[in-house]
């Protein structure tokens, strides 16, 4: 397969934006972190995805939508195929995806609060929305934004599944909590972690295992603090204007951001092993 066969996260995330208003790059590489997709990489660590890995990302993403399943479950599901998800896998074309909120603010205002009982009608509004004319590009900016408000918090997982699932030790995940790498909400005497402090964890007990401990970890965290404190002094000024158009620029200018950040810090550390490893 050619270069030209596969697509940049970018290109990924643009396809799945229509069905998918919530969807983010940070959503797909969490699923990657979670080993329900498998992108390829370049030589310099960018990612490569086929079309099978962008159908996968659809069958997981409808997945959640519609029947709220746990990552767990949908990944089992994955395992059980025998690899073409395809087959299970509807035209978008097909979809409805009327029912979910982030879906629902795609949808023109207007002509929804014209629509009795749109939970009801699903057939009837469709075909008046597939007559609507294209939606001006300053309106789809502002509803995408808004359908993000809605981005999935259903992966949350409580401290004891989170020990179980992740294979971490109670103690260790008390550390990273202290040192500030992961953090918790309380809901009644349960603390629940969401899927960044989720892959944290995952990462930071891996590292524990190869040696490397809580204490080198905050070095990652400091880098990040910095790196975040940067790129806010940078788009602040955009998102005080309080208007659509420049929310949407500070977010795609955010969003390139972490990618460009994520390419120099692979350059310079690949340089540095380089340095190290080459022979003298």
């Amino acid at each position: 397969m050619s270069d030209a066969d596969y697509l940049s996260i970018s290109e990924v995330l643009a396809q799945l934006l229509e069905e998918f208003p919530d969807v983010t790059i940070s959503k797909i590489r969490f699923l990657e972190s979670q080993g329900l997709i498998e992108p390829e990489r370049t030589p310099s660590g960018y990612r490569k995805f086929t079309d099978l890995e962008v159908e996968r990302l659809r069958f997981i993403l409808r997945e959640q939508r519609t029947n709220y399943l746990p990552l767990r479950i949908i990944k089992d599901r994955l395992d059980d195929e025998t690899g073409d998800v395809s087959r299970e896998i509807p035209n978008a074309s097909e979809v409805s995806t009327l029912g979910h909120p982030a879906a629902r603010a795609t949808v023109p205002r207007p002509r929804i609060e014209a629509i009795p009982d749109l939970g009801t009608r699903h057939d009837s509004s469709q075909q008046i929305l597939e007559q609507d004319p294209m939606i001006p590009a300053s309106q789809l900016r502002a509803l995408r934004n808004e359908a993000k408000k809605h981005a999935d918090k259903t992966e949350s997982l409580p401290r004891d599944q989170l020990v179980q699932q992740m294979h971490v030790d109670p103690a260790f995940l008390k550390e990273l909590e202290s040192s500030g790498l992961v953090s918790g909400h309380d809901v009644g005497d349960t603390t629940f972690f969401d899927p960044h402090s989720i892959a944290i964890a995952k990462a930071a007990a891996r590292f524990q295992e190869l040696g490397i401990d809580t204490r080198h970890l905050r070095a990652w965290k400091t880098s990040a603090d910095r790196e975040i404190d940067l790129f806010e002094q940078r788009i602040l000024p955009l998102l005080r204007q309080r208007n659509p158009a420049a929310r949407e620029e500070a977010l795609n200018m955010l969003n390139e951001f972490i990618d460009l950040g994520t390419e120099l810090r692979t350059a310079l550390i690949e340089r540095e092993v380089t340095r190290l490893t080459e022979q003298k």
